[in-house]
């Protein structure tokens, strides 16, 4: 697949891409970036609603990878990915007047998930705008938790438009899913918890799909520990994240081809980019076959059940096995929402290493 090019008029498999925004980050209101402090007084509030989850070492895949791995398993979560955390920070520090008013945003599924849990734990209106064809058993979810489900668009950032037209509309809250300082301070918690365990880990590996997670596991990494290497993993058929970090450019895409939702975003966000330009040390791409490949592989050493977003730690590791060798690395499964059609395709098509 070949790769948008550094160039004035860059390329995605072969289809222009849409005019690069400013090369640095516009700064906005509300964008701050936040601190190791604002971690921690999330994690106080995300305590209250949610359990920690484990960091497993599995022998049999540390031994295939010939490092010493740990796995973050955010997939057992209530929702099944790290995401609810931030959303639960965020709803908390919502106004009486903007609970009440409701929130809006768009999701391939785990975010909107997440604003529908943390908005049903504190007496909110939920609508999620989600693309057409996303994951049923995501939609069942949000619909189970309380969310108005709205299928805006063929993918999510034609829903993202559609979700800001329609709380522009409706006096409603609009939920940034990367561009909200609070979802990212929430979603750092688990590299919290991370630490803690382990304080002297090497390597932490983390997908991006628009980047709140991997902007998170920098801040909080990076200030307890600031020789903690961090890598982020995109998939290789939608590198947005990693071409505009790579070029220091606000990249748009006009397509992206993964069966991985959680990665499948076509825009970078200012407000990660921000954070990442500065901050992470590498980003890998990651095939839909590694995908794959990684699904196998933690289902057989571990017993944890990863969707494609979930899995991409783990192939990004296998993938740096050779200069990861020896070192204390973990990467952060997350999320575990796979349907049994995909599961049955990776049967089929792949193995495990």
């Amino acid at each position: 697949m070949a790769l948008p090019m550094a160039s004035a008029n860059p390329t995605f498999d072969g289809a222009p891409v849409d005019s690069p925004l400013p090369s640095a980050p516009p700064a906005t209101r509300d964008w701050a970036i936040p601190t190791l402090g604002d971690v921690y007084r999330a994690r106080r509030v995300v305590d209250r609603h949610l359990a920690r989850t484990p960091l497993l070492a599995p022998p049999a895949l540390a031994e295939r990878l010939g490092c010493e791995l740990h796995v973050k398993c955010e997939n057992l979560q209530p929702i099944g990915a790290f995401k609810v955390r931030g959303g639960i920070n965020l709803l908390s520090q919502l106004s009486p007047e903007e609970r009440a008013r409701g929130v809006v945003t768009a999701s391939t599924g785990n975010h909107g998930q997440s604003i529908a849990f943390a908005a049903r734990a504190f007496g909110a209106r939920a609508v999620v705008f989600v693309p057409e064809g996303a994951n049923p058993n995501k939609v069942a979810a949000m619909r189970r938790l309380g969310a108005e489900v709205v299928f805006g668009g063929a993918d999510f950032d034609a829903c993202r438009l559609a979700a800001e037209e329609f709380a522009t509309a409706e006096g409603m809250y609009f939920v940034h899913s990367a561009n909200e300082p609070r979802l990212i301070a929430g979603v750092a918690t688990y590299t919290l918890e991370i630490m803690e365990a382990v304080p002297d880990l090497d390597v932490l590996i983390v997908p991006a799909g628009g980047g709140s997670g991997l902007s998170g596991a920098c801040i909080a990494g990076k200030a307890i520990n600031p020789a903690l290497r961090v890598v982020g993993v995109q998939s290789s058929g939608a590198p947005v994240i990693y071409e505009s970090w790579r070029r220091r450019e606000l990249l748009t895409f006009d397509r992206c081809d993964t069966f991985a939702e959680g990665m499948a975003t076509r825009v970078a966000f200012a407000l990660p980019a921000q954070i990442l330009w500065d901050r992470v040390d590498d980003i890998r791409l990651v095939s839909d076959a590694d995908l794959r490949r990684a699904i196998l592989t933690l289902l057989e050493t571990t017993g944890m059940l990863a969707e494609g977003a979930g899995a991409a730690a783990l192939a990004a590791a296998y993938q740096m096995r050779d200069e990861l060798a020896g070192q204390k690395v973990a990467v952060v499964l997350s999320g575990g929402n796979l349907t049994l059609a995909e599961l049955g395709r990776s049967l089929a098509e792949e193995r495990p290493w």
